[in-house]
């Protein structure tokens, strides 16, 4: 299922588990999945931050490595000597971070799993709102169906204000372009309509139980960045799982983001709509209709939704031809 450069092993070249697992009375509640590829300044700093978690006792951390890298290999073993969270660092041949969240659910101990980014800086009592959000919902799903739900829980992701926060950034904060928040706000501590709830899935800060995770993996065919998150939604909808909107567990986005950063990255998206649309039909990605027609007047516009439009669009006409 995975290339993988050999067995897993820890970063500092074993095949075991760190010795904090005995420091846990009993198996990790949360096992939290970080992707990186070759940012260990970065990465050492969210790690910083789960040592800090309120739980603490009640976590571990894998990370899965996009590559062999040995900044990010010397940052994990050094964190794995001086934390008492139990951590596991896997190397992988280069693939997307779909392909890396799927080896590190294999790698899972916990009842469930966090995905986040190596940027994603989690506030102090974060893991402890998600298992938390998870065992009240479990407690009142079983009352009322006496069975265990298909539940997972979204948290609350924010600019970190310390990379300065530029116009574009706040206009992606509120458009739905890099998160949609604002749109959601309603149903806050509570269940995102089914309806559209698949396009809320976002990976850079999202729970589920790791039994769910390891049945409907992350696609491993894709070629191009872009819409891995809303197609795995997607299909864990129809699976029948529930997407419960947590605010409460917060996090920082450690990333600055120019508009010209914003710009490529759209239309990145642009030509991977097409691909990801042809792998699963039923996404509806590509716009189609009045959609494409809006998406045509919008890219006139000399404004920063214009110049988004103007970019995705340009990523679709490379997608069609």
């Amino acid at each position: 299922m995975f290339a993988i450069d050999g067995k897993s092993k820890t970063c500092d070249g074993r095949n075991d588990r760190h010795p904090a697992a005995d420091y846990h009375d009993c198996m990790p509640r949360l096992s939290v999945i970080i992707p990186t590829h070759r940012r260990s300044v970065i990465l050492k700093r969210c790690l910083d931050h789960l040592e800090r978690q309120t739980t603490v006792k009640q976590i571990e951390v894998i990370v899965v490595s996009d590559g062999r890298d040995e900044e990010t290999r010397r940052v994990v073993s050094d964190r794995r000597s001086a934390m008492s969270i139990p951590m596991t660092c896997i190397d992988v041949a280069p693939c997307h971070q779909g392909t890396a969240r799927n080896r590190g659910v294999m790698e899972a101990t916990g009842d469930h799993v966090l995905f986040i980014g190596d940027d994603i800086f989690l506030a102090r009592d974060a893991c402890e709102k998600h298992f938390a959000t998870h065992e009240r919902l479990a407690d009142q799903t079983k009352l009322i169906a006496h069975r265990s739900p298909l539940i997972a829980v979204l948290g609350h992701t924010t600019w970190d204000p310390a990379v300065g926060i530029t116009d574009t950034m706040r206009w992606l904060e509120t458009s739905g372009w890099q998160f949609g928040y604002p749109m959601i706000e309603r149903y806050a501590h509570g269940f995102v309509p089914a309806r559209f709830q698949h396009r809320f899935t976002y990976t850079s800060h999202i729970s589920l139980p790791r039994a769910v995770a390891l049945a409907h993996p992350f696609r491993e065919d894709v070629t191009l960045y872009g819409w891995e998150d809303i197609e795995w939604g997607l299909r864990l909808k129809n699976a029948g799982l529930k997407l419960f909107y947590e605010p409460d567990a917060k996090a920082l986005h450690h990333h600055h983001m120019t508009l010209e950063d914003s710009l490529r990255r759209v239309e990145t998206l642009g030509r991977s709509a097409r691909v990801m649309e042809a792998l699963n039909p039923a996404l509806h990605v590509m716009p189609r209709g009045w959609k494409r027609m809006t998406y045509d007047i919008l890219s006139l516009l000399p404004t920063i939704r214009g110049r988004h439009a103007q970019a995705f669009m340009r990523g679709v006409a490379h997608g069609e031809r």
